[in-house]
């Protein structure tokens, strides 16, 4: 079941950064929090509601915004809620904008960016060039290359830092901050852990203006798609003393929206929420017996329901093959899904946008930034994952304002889809209790506070048979729960190229130290030649950022194909580390407890999902509702949806109880002698995948998945019962 790699490396070009060197000594800050003149601007930065000895009123700044929003981004006036958001950034207060997709969020922090520069020369507040920047937090790495891509086209001095930049566009972008050219620099959560990044966040010329948390629901453990390094933007705020946060999301219900305000201290006058009604969505719900059901009742729709379509499924392999089944009936369809190449991805949503594919079958991975104003036709083929999952996706349709139709699918089987989701991220106590003690061994837990340690978070997963996601949320709560631990700049642990034929010439022409090293050390393994960086240094005292530039160089002049893999997760010792047998027990206790939380938690989101398509209500008001809004008007129906139609709820087909199979629970624990973890063979009985099961190859085997429509939970007890007899 995929998932998008969200990790975006890179990290070379702020290792071992000196904040001195990162700007100019005329518009260097003083230590000691007196005002240096040259920047116009103390240590300690404007806070919300302070405006400033020269501020020129609300108005006038105001007026620079509309003037922003004409002349730069070709709109005549602001919708929504966006005029509310933007006058209180400008203000010097926080915001947070709760917008439905296509909304324009994202101009709520652009224009904002755009006018703090004309804002400061109009009041006379700051030089040319002081003006600061605006610092975009977004877990979207296609999103983020979109917008730099639209701003830089309009104009705008805008930029991303990402793992796909040569090194001269690295620097290029060093220089903009450094010579306070650049207004917005957008970047992953993830960048937050490396060091030298904050620092040079703490000392970019002009300070960070506005920090803008995009998809800012993901800070929420209440969220439907909590990401553990959301939880550390809130401080990244404070370290690089933001004048002023905008967060911004699409589907905040009142719970998620109540964590965003506590975490980045906004007040309840700077929430903008806009209604998520679509009065041109046409919602449908059907209900079938099976999966099976569907697809006849999918052509049939398509066939009498013209233009550009979106179907979405779960499943990589099910975007595949109804692709290939809808072209095989004659529609123009194309399949889309994480595990594709870039180029493949990239090429079916240019196609799509153009209208030379009229369907794409796609994984949630598709849609996040997609500007397409026509799309006609959303239809499910599977179960989304939460009601804010659904009302995103849906909220691509009819942008034009044009009738389009929403349709969901939905049988008894689609549950056990999202079950398996859900139940596949809680690791047994063993299996957290053994990565404790890697964690806190002997050698970390010896180390004084400031000292640092490596790791590697893809063979932990593998060793103790733990998802990359609860792994990440486990590190998150020792780190800002607990205080034990930091994490700082990840490196790669492993360097290896190709070489071209001028490679060796050139070489042994550089006289550079880096060059030699790298000229005498690298050592031939059949295609590729490997560098041990951490041996260089530890050889020749050289910097490891120096070698790895040198190499990047190599790679960006044509001298070299490079590859780098093997990232290592390294982290800062922020106090004494548990050692003692009752300090490990009382963690694995809690961070047990909090991840079974977790697992109730989506299977509560999941239960949400079903009581909405069955509910016996207007399905527009029971989405409204969701996010604590209701329709316009205090209307309680919308007169277009399935239950206005028909007048009553959708009956889903029982699902009867099933007795367990007493005969295939023993058939999976004699091809599985496994009898240290119950929960690692239910995962086998039940078909969820984890590292030990890929290891062991179990999901190859007859026997994977061969009580999926069971209870989870029964087959917990039954596996449990033959683990403890066997210990016994």
């Amino acid at each position: 079941m995929e998932e998008d790699d969200e990790f975006d490396s890179g990290d070379e070009l702020f290792d071992g950064v000196d904040p001195d060197q990162l700007i100019p000594d005329s518009a260097k800050r003083k230590l000691d929090g007196d005002v240096d003149e040259s920047v116009g601007r103390s240590k300690r930065p404007q806070r919300a509601g302070d405006d400033g000895p020269a501020h020129g009123g609300i108005a006038s700044r105001m007026q620079v915004a509309h003037d922003v929003l004409g002349q730069t981004f070709g709109y005549r006036s602001f919708r929504h809620e966006q005029e509310g958001a933007i006058e209180t950034i400008l203000g010097g207060k926080n915001a947070l904008t709760i917008f439905p997709t296509g909304a324009g969020k994202s101009l709520c922090f652009q224009i904002p960016a755009m006018a703090f520069a004309r804002i400061d020369l109009n009041e006379g507040s700051r030089s040319p060039g002081e003006h600061g920047i605006t610092i975009v937090v977004s877990p979207l790495i296609a999103l983020m290359k979109d917008q730099v891509d639209a701003l830089v086209r309009r104009s705008v001095p805008a930029a991303v830092i990402d793992s796909t930049k040569t090194w001269e566009q690295q620097q290029q972008t060093s220089a903009a901050l450094r010579e306070g050219r650049l207004r917005i620099l957008y970047c992953a959560p993830e960048r937050l852990n490396n060091e030298g990044f904050v620092a040079m966040m703490q000392h970019v010329r002009g300070g960070v203006r506005l920090l803008a948390v995009d998809e800012a629901h993901c800070v929420s453990e209440w969220g439907h798609s909590f990401r553990p390094e959301y939880l550390k933007v809130a401080r990244f705020a404070d370290e690089i003393e933001a004048e002023r946060v905008i967060c911004l999301t699409a589907t905040a219900t009142p719970k998620v929206a109540q964590d965003i305000c506590r975490a980045f201290k906004i007040e309840p006058d700077g929430v903008f929420r806009s209604s998520s009604y679509r009065p041109n969505l046409n919602l449908r719900i059907q209900a079938v017996s099976s999966k099976q059901e569907k697809v006849p009742l999918i052509i049939q729709f398509l066939k009498e329901n013209s233009g550009p379509t979106l179907l979405y499924v779960t499943l990589q392999q099910q975007a595949v093959e109804l692709a290939a089944m809808l072209k095989g009936e004659g529609f123009d369809a194309a399949p889309f899904h994480a595990g594709l190449k870039v180029e493949v991805k990239t090429q079916v949503q240019d196609m799509f946008l153009a209208n030379k594919v009229r369907i794409v079958v796609a994984t949630i991975a598709f849609g996040m930034g997609i500007d397409k104003p026509d799309i006609r036709n959303i239809v499910h083929f599977d179960l989304p994952s939460t009601i804010e999952e659904y009302c995103q996706q849906i909220g691509r349709a009819g942008r034009d304002g044009k009738t389009s139709n929403c349709l969901f699918y939905v049988c008894p089987d689609d549950w056990y889809i999202r079950e398996n989701f859900a139940r596949g991220d809680l690791p047994s106590r063993q299996s957290l209790k053994g990565l404790m003690l890697d964690i806190f061994s002997r050698e970390n837990a010896s180390k004084p506070a400031g000292e640092t340690f490596k790791t590697s978070h893809y063979e932990q997963c593998r060793a103790f048979d733990i998802r990359a996601q609860p792994l990440s949320t486990i590190y998150a709560s020792l780190e800002l729960e607990h205080g034990l631990i930091r994490a700082i700049t990840p490196e790669y642990s492993d360097y290896r190229f190709v070489p071209t034929a001028s490679y060796f010439t050139q070489m042994k022409t550089d006289s550079s130290r880096e060059a030699k090293v790298i000229l005498a050390s690298a050592v031939q393994k059949r295609k590729f030649y490997h560098v041990d960086v951490q041996g260089i240094v530890s050889r020749t005292g050289l910097l490891r950022a120096d070698i790895v530039r040198k190499l990047n160089q190599l790679h960006d002049t044509g001298l070299v194909e490079l590859k780098a893999g093997g990232i290592e997760q390294r982290y800062r010792i922020l106090r004494r580390l548990p050692q003692s047998d009752d300090e490990i027990e009382a963690l694995v206790k809690e961070l047990h407890g909090n991840l079974s939380q977790r697992e109730k938690d989506a299977l509560r989101r999941v239960k949400e999902v079903e009581d909405y398509v069955t509910g016996d209500e207007c399905l527009a008001l029971a989405l409204a509702r969701h996010f604590g809004m209701g329709l316009p008007g205090s209307k309680s129906r919308c007169g277009h949806c399935t239950h206005c139609y028909t007048g009553a709820r959708t009956a889903m087909p029982p699902r009867p109880p099933k007795q367990v199979d007493k005969a295939g629970i023993q058939k999976i624990l004699a091809a599985c002698d496994a009898r240290d973890d119950p929960r690692f063979l239910a995962r086998i009985a039940f078909g969820i995948k984890s590292p030990r099961v890929s290891q062991l190859k179990m999901e190859k085997h007859g026997v994977f998945g061969s009580l999926a429509d069971h209870d989870f939970e029964s087959l917990l007890r039954e596996f449990t019962i033959a683990c403890d007899e066997a210990a016994a």
